[in-house]
């Protein structure tokens, strides 16, 4: 193991920060009383209590625009991409694949609990599934040679075959024949999981809307008639449209072909934007809308109303598929990069507000400012707001980069898209401090003492 770890510090060290690879000389020298020169990480002042500060997040941002040339070369190639790289949310690893970095996995267990609760409100029953997934489970449902060259496969050392799955009706079906007859007491039986799914994409781009590993929320759902399916259907569509509502995002919920899953019925649960893969025909005059594929070609005139025009638009898509066992997805990483996708603006992240990885971001004065004195003001408001809020304990970060203006401070958090942001300054000197409090969301800012800034923040909903 010595061995082992010496070549790995050989490897990998020098290539890491010179702040972080300043060794202590000898241990004598230590236990001799002699202390090693400070490097720059020693002299980082520690972080108060349950307050998160921004110098100490691993959040490697780069948000001086990288626009023009890379989006040239093709880096690029959506705006969410753009500015979830520059604002360290994510970081590429090889094709199709990315870091999720800290703030990224807030968000991420944020929508992970949103989904959890709806899907647990209609009675869904939570398991995690092997992402290993054996080659003859495959072969006997036929879809080992149709799924073609989007599976990853592989052989262990013994040459059996497996797959990364990308889904896991096989797997889920195997492991209910397993376990005998079903009781009409469990039914309908709804098991779903959320985990890693892999599929071998030709192209991958748009960062995380199309990659070659993503998290997916699947659910598979067991009725004894067909009837009972559709019930089961409707309940879990409702439930999809419940999700969409709570994030503020619109979508359009579209029929659909039921593609190599299979099945008697599907619809998509699109999101309408510029750069979505699928096309759609919605009618202005009634709630219809469907997939292209799924019509007539030239086909304008509506056919549940028979007096709309289809219209198209794009959308991207998460899709549940149903007979008398129903399979329903959502794109967890997709809907978290959609999302940023419609609400951002060029410059700027804007999150729906349950999944912004802090609710709140505290502004202190300039270093050495004419206001400096009410610094320590900042970190009491940012305290205190945790004590008389708890649902926004752990949500609010303190912007301790007092070397930096107030002014570049307040862009970075415009950038980053914290709902609200609290900035100290000339009016929190008063008698009475008053604090430019500032709605990302809409734009707004407003001076208010402590007692309406927590009034505000009340209102803030939390998961």
């Amino acid at each position: 193991m010595e061995v082992l770890m010496h070549h790995l510090r050989q490897r990998i060290l020098p290539h890491l920060p010179r702040a972080f690879t300043t060794p202590c000389k000898s241990h004598s020298s230590c236990a001799a009383g002699h202390a090693p020169k400070p490097t720059p990480i020693d002299s980082i002042s520690r972080p108060s209590t349950h307050l998160p500060l921004v110098s100490r997040l691993f959040q490697p941002s780069n948000l001086r625009d990288v626009g023009q040339e890379s989006r040239a070369q093709g880096e690029m190639t959506c705006k969410s991409q753009r500015l979830m790289q520059q604002a360290g949310l994510i970081h590429p690893s090889n094709p199709g694949c990315y870091y999720f970095l800290p703030a990224t996995v807030r968000s991420m267990e944020k929508l992970v609990r949103l989904i959890d609760q709806e899907m647990q409100r209609i009675g869904g029953q939570k398991l995690d599934m092997p992402s290993l997934c054996s080659a003859e489970l495959w072969r006997r449902s036929e879809r080992w040679d149709l799924m073609g060259k989007e599976l990853f496969r592989l052989r262990d050392r013994h040459g059996a075959e497996y797959c990364l799955g990308p889904t896991h009706e096989e797997a889920v079906t195997e492991l209910l024949a397993s376990q005998g007859t079903l009781s009409y007491r469990q039914l309908p039986l709804m098991l779903y999981q959320m985990t890693r799914k892999f599929r071998d994409e030709p192209k991958p781009r748009f960062g995380l809307l199309r990659g070659r590993e993503f998290y997916m929320k699947d659910m598979y759902t067991f009725d004894v008639s067909e009837e009972a399916a559709y019930h089961t259907y409707e309940s879990v569509c409702q439930a999809y449209n419940r999700l969409f509502s709570r994030l503020g995002l619109r979508i359009v919920q579209v029929q659909a072909d039921t593609g190599k899953i299979g099945g008697k019925l599907s619809h998509e649960f699109q999101l309408p934007a510029d750069i979505g893969e699928d096309r759609l025909l919605v009618c202005g005059s009634c709630s219809f809308s469907a997939n292209v594929e799924t019509m007539e070609p030239g086909r304008t005139d509506c056919p549940q109303c028979q007096a709309g025009t289809l219209v198209e638009s794009k959308g991207i898509e998460n899709k549940p598929a149903v007979t008398e066992m129903g399979c329903f997805g959502l794109g967890v990483t997709r809907i978290l990069a959609a999302a940023i996708e419609v609400m951002s603006t060029e410059e700027a992240i804007r999150w729906p507000g349950l999944l912004a990885p802090y609710q709140v971001c505290v502004l202190p004065p300039k270093r050495g400012s004419k206001v400096d004195e009410v610094a320590g003001l900042a970190e009491e408001v940012a305290l205190s707001l945790g004590e008389a809020l708890p649902s926004l304990r752990g949500e609010v970060v303190l912007d301790d980069r007092t070397q930096m203006t107030i002014g570049k401070r307040l862009k970075d958090a415009s950038q980053l898209g914290y709902p609200y942001v609290v900035a100290l300054g000339q009016k929190a000197t008063e008698e009475t401090p008053r604090f430019e409090v500032i709605c990302q969301q809409t734009g707004e800012t407003m001076f208010l003492n402590r007692d309406g800034l927590v009034d505000l923040l009340r209102r803030v909903e939390t998961v």
